[in-house]
């Protein structure tokens, strides 16, 4: 009788307990949206203009940290740059109601430069694009053109001629973006 006693009493506990977790509320945060302090982050309209563009000061959630329902009608692109990642998503603003659209968010990776003496080393990865351009200039002057089709990772070594000291430039065009590197040797 006596374990019977014991088998309802922990069964009646175990219930209660288990019901009152399940009133609990617990508020999700999606990571995809969730922005640090010192991330960057721009906004432009349909037409291409960037309207906002600027640090993060919190930390936090995209939606909380920044009032899109103040935009006018229409859509627009928002851009998350975060180390050698830039991520674009696109956000709908209609009678106030802002609608983040996840089927257009898209990744691109900002290339590597990286010069050791006189040698330039140049990483990036294109999953979305066909195309990458690569432009080496030497004080302002065009010294090396490459473009790269169909390859997905561009890894390139460029060896610089020593005698040629003073300022160089790196440009790399994909995925309509342009990033710009320059280095002195």
């Amino acid at each position: 009788m006596k374990t019977l006693f014991k088998k309802i009493l922990v069964l009646a506990v175990m219930f209660g307990t288990c019901t009152g977790y399940a009133n609990d509320v617990i508020e999700v945060t999606t990571t995809s949206n969730y922005l640090e302090k010192g991330i960057l982050i721009s906004v432009s309209d349909a037409s291409g203009e960037v309207i906002y563009s600027g640090q993060v000061n919190y930390n936090g959630n995209l939606s909380k940290l920044f009032d899109f329902t103040q935009l006018e009608d229409g859509t627009y692109l928002v851009e998350i740059t975060k180390g050698f990642e830039i991520k674009i998503s696109t956000i709908e603003v209609k009678n106030h109601l802002v609608i983040f659209s996840d089927a257009d968010r898209k990744i691109i990776h900002k290339p590597v430069v990286r010069n050791k003496g006189a040698t330039v080393f140049i990483s990036k990865l294109s999953l979305n694009a066909d195309k990458m351009e690569v432009e080496l200039y030497f004080e302002g002057e065009l010294i090396h053109s490459e473009t790269v089709i169909g390859e997905k990772i561009l890894n390139r070594v460029y060896k610089l001629d020593k005698t040629l000291q003073g300022n160089y430039t790196v440009a790399i065009r994909s995925e309509d973006k342009v990033f710009i590197d320059k280095f002195r040797i």
